[in-house]
């Protein structure tokens, strides 16, 4: 059983899911950076200095503070049930990046990755038999008809 475990692992697909599900990872990390270090804050500077991740809706008001909250972290730490509609924009705009991301990764992939040319053709259908013979074949071996030149 240890020795099909240890086929299974080091079977190609495997390892290629291992690191396809690290470097996506790493990649998510990035990209959660991007967008909440550098992108949201010019574009909540652009909306009049609004911090997406800090947008909420109050549905119920927390056990240990009255509101208002100052901020999310405040509404939380209050108990209060809030509707996060800041952080489903930031992570909406993540996936739209992440996407973009990707699309343009698997097109720059097809794009380097070309098939290969075509080689020249080594054979001829013959004109009777409707066979492949070689071409520098002057009668074709299955029909024996006298072919051109």
């Amino acid at each position: 059983m240890w020795k099909d475990f240890k086929t299974f692992l080091m079977r190609g697909n495997v390892i290629d899911l291992a690191v396809g599900f690290v470097v996506g990872a790493a990649f998510g990390t990035i990209v959660k950076s991007l967008v909440d270090d550098v992108i949201m804050p010019p574009i909540g500077l652009l909306l009049g200095k609004v911090d997406f991740s800090n947008l909420y809706v109050l549905l119920h008001e927390g056990t240990k503070a009255a509101p208002p909250y100052a901020s999310l972290a405040d509404a939380k730490a209050a108990g209060a049930v809030t509707l996060n509609y800041g952080a489903f924009i930031n992570t909406l705009i993540s996936f739209v990046i992440i996407a973009a991301a990707v699309f343009l990764l698997v097109r720059l992939v097809s794009k380097l990755h070309k098939p290969p040319a075509a080689s020249a053709p080594t054979t001829k259908g013959c004109p009777y038999c409707a066979t492949d013979i070689p071409l520098a074949a002057k009668r074709c071996p299955n029909c024996t008809s006298q072919l051109a030149a």
